[in-house]
């Protein structure tokens, strides 16, 4: 198995009672770490996207009967393992895990969700001071390089950051080359593997195959699909802009309205993510026009029907904005914390992490030589804020009349 780095602090979860829950889009994995930890840990598995292994804990009285023909006993001093996949199609599977969980102390759950949509109130109420959530998300590119095993790249990337002033691309081509199919094809474990092109492409279909079927029909009348494809098309060819919700909705033949009613499912199904712009105010957050965002590189380009190398596209620059966001998704941020700012006069930074305890603008170029105009949007907003330090985050050499201090390629900021 290709392990993810969130196995190990999932497995460290084996002690604890409170439910382990992972939440993620389909196929990154969750089901393998399932399958991992019961190979490890003992106990039973259930897929309960399946019917038949739903009926048999579809209630209190039937999840402890079928848990003791296993080899349960209520006497036991040890945990019995439980793993519930894909949970999230049956919202009263939350109060049975809470009834479970409130009486008995030596049955540990571990379940897994596809789509936050169907059960965030459920986990919310019934599992209040319950549960534990990991997010588990496409891979990043550090796994990614795991992936391909190439760990020795990944100290090339620890160590490129000791180096202020530089020629990147010579310093470490080959992690450049793996760093172009990576905001190409993305990180979905199945495509990543996948050795060619062609067959990462039809790794792609194959997973919004699935999305489609599995997840969107669980929300939308069939004639409804075909509106929601079209908007997530529109998204995908005006990937990082801010939302033109009318627009949108005309050309996908559907109201306003059901045009945030799709991006809120799109966002808990974990194919895009929102930004909000940053305000103060933040009562001005919530009515201002957010940016959306693919989570995914591969899948924005699977939908926008474009796989060229990045030196060919016009769009490489979002790519790369992209490919950040979601690495400081992955790295744990939460998506509420990352915000984007734009004063009526132009200035902009592409990030704030708009924290409890501090406020970070980074901005991001995909750009071979930095000067110091780069930084611009990102120096006014650090003097209007008074904040004290801001990243300007590239893959490129800084101009050497500029003063522009340092720049961090690969840092995640968490």
């Amino acid at each position: 198995m290709k392990q993810r780095s969130a196995f190990k602090g999932i497995l460290n979860q084996k002690n604890a009672k409170k439910i382990s829950i992972i939440l993620g889009p389909r196929q990154v994995g969750k089901t393998t770490i399932l399958k991992e930890l019961h190979r490890k840990l003992g106990g039973v598995f259930l897929d309960v996207d399946i019917f038949s292994d739903y009926e048999k804990v579809s209630t209190y009285e039937k999840f402890i009967n079928f848990i003791q023909l296993k080899g349960y006993k209520k006497n036991q001093r040890e945990f019995f393992y439980v793993y519930l996949d894909e949970f999230q199609r049956y919202a009263d599977l939350t109060m049975i895990m809470k009834n479970v969980y409130d009486h008995h102390d030596n049955i540990k759950i571990y379940a897994s969700g596809s789509s936050s949509l169907l059960i965030k109130s459920a986990i919310q109420e019934s599992l209040a001071g319950r549960k534990q959530i990991t997010y588990l998300y496409p891979l990043s590119f550090k796994e990614f390089l795991f992936f391909k095993e190439r760990n020795d790249l990944l100290e090339e990337i620890e160590n490129i950051k000791k180096i202020e002033r530089g020629e990147y691309y010579k310093l470490i081509p080959e992690v450049f080359k793996y760093l172009n199919e990576f905001l190409i094809f993305g990180g979905y474990p199945e495509v990543v593997l996948a050795e060619t092109n062609k067959e990462k492409t039809e790794a792609l279909r194959n997973i919004f195959d699935l999305y489609i079927k599995k997840d969107l029909v669980n929300f939308l009348r069939p004639a409804m699909i075909d509106s929601a494809y079209s908007l997530i098309k529109q998204l995908a060819i005006n990937n990082g802009s801010m939302v033109n919700y009318s627009n949108y909705g005309m050309k996908a033949g559907i109201d306003t309205k059901t045009v945030k009613s799709y991006i809120q499912l799109l966002k808990e199904t974990f194919l895009v993510v929102q930004l909000s712009p940053y305000f103060v105010n933040k009562n001005k957050e919530i009515t201002k026009t957010p940016k959306i965002y693919f989570l995914d590189n591969g899948v924005r380009n699977y939908f926008f029907n474009n796989f060229n190398e990045m030196e060919l596209r016009n769009d490489a620059g979002t790519l790369f904005e992209s490919f950040y966001i979601s690495e400081i998704i992955k790295s744990g941020e939460s998506t509420d914390n990352i915000k984007y700012y734009r004063t009526k006069i132009g200035d902009e930074v592409d990030i704030i992490l708009d924290r409890v305890s501090e406020i970070i603008p980074i901005e991001i170029k995909c750009k071979k030589i930095l000067k110091e105009s780069d930084a611009r949007g990102l120096k006014k907003f650090m003097k209007k804020y008074k904040v004290s330090a801001g990243y300007l985050v590239s893959l490129g050499e800084i101009d050497k009349k500029s003063q522009i201090k340092k720049i961090d390629c690969f840092s995640y900021f968490s």
